[in-house]
């Protein structure tokens, strides 16, 4: 097994907090004295130096990423991987994220952006393979996931089994949070992971994927479900099938707005498996805000 090492996490911006600090102080000894004319302009400058902090943090998280390397049945793989510092010393959940056929580890970071919506996770963004796409690229002349259990010698489960175990070799991993998501063959990728690997994970989260080949091998398990109306790629009708296949496995009850979740539907399961439809009106694509409902799921779910 190969590794890269990780880049150092930039340095706290430890000038601006101080800065944002004196500001507040100077605020408060302003309001006995002229709130119209002096805290106003002060106010404004805290509610900047907050936008900054903020940004500061989400870059920061980024900078955190590490691209590394493992070696499967002689082939060098690799992803991009996110890891808290805190995750050498407290348990840490982990988010496995799939980019799409024709995709990249670092397109998915991009896209997903997990990392920065859950920054006390652990967050792993591998990379594919070239490989045939069902409906695109019969050739195999782009990177994807395999599409069944033994299709092209397991080297994805493989890829993943390899990547899990490092992890556990590395950080404290909490294994009743271990999570999986991934967009259009990500998606796909993630429901077979769910089929062969289902008992690792606490709760699944496909976007724009259909799983006619695997829904008779997945047990209940919670799941957040992205789909677009106007998909015609992997067609909506398709992926209607697949979910509804989820609420008969989870034994659902009727739907009902997910806690204000805009296009989310819960249903919720007599087993303690509910699943989440997430429907919005666009093309075979990872809507905006997609990510924080995702992360927003999984935080509500762990293994018993």
């Amino acid at each position: 097994m190969l590794w890269v090492a990780p880049m150092e996490p930039c340095a706290d911006n430890a000038a601006l907090e101080k800065s944002c600090c004196a500001v507040a102080a100077q605020s408060r000894a302003n309001s006995g004295r002229n709130f119209q004319k002096n805290s106003r302009p002060a106010i404004r400058l805290i509610c900047f130096c907050l936008v900054a902090l903020l940004t500061v943090g989400a870059a920061r998280a980024a900078d955190m990423l590490a691209r590394r390397q493992w070696t499967v049945d002689g082939v060098v793989r690799e992803a991009l991987v996110y890891a808290p510092p805190s995750a050498r010393t407290n348990a840490a959940p982990v988010v496995f994220a799939f980019h799409g056929h024709g995709g990249s580890m670092q397109n998915a970071a991009r896209m997903f952006s997990f990392h920065t919506h859950w920054p006390e996770a652990i967050v792993v963004y591998m990379q594919g393979l070239n490989t045939p796409g069902r409906l695109t690229d019969p050739d195999g002349k782009k990177p994807g996931w395999q599409s069944d259990v033994g299709n092209q010698g397991d080297r994805d489960l493989k890829f993943f089994d390899a990547v899990l175990a490092s992890l556990h070799q590395d950080y404290k991993v909490d294994a009743n949070r271990i999570y999986a998501t991934g967009h259009s063959n990500g998606g796909g990728f993630t429901y077979l992971l769910w089929a062969a690997r289902g008992k690792l994970f606490a709760a699944f989260a496909p976007s724009a994927a259909a799983a006619a080949r695997t829904r008779s091998q997945l047990s209940a398990k919670p799941v957040l479900h992205v789909a677009g109306t106007n998909d015609t790629l992997v067609k909506f009708e398709w992926q209607q099938q697949t979910m509804a296949a989820l609420r008969k496995l989870n034994q659902c009850g009727d739907g009902q707005p997910w806690e204000g979740e805009k296009y989310c539907t819960l249903y919720p399961s007599k087993l303690d498996a509910p699943v989440v439809t997430l429907i919005h009106p666009g093309p075979h694509l990872f809507p905006a805000g997609a990510a924080a409902s995702i992360v927003k799921f999984f935080k509500q779910h762990s293994l018993p």
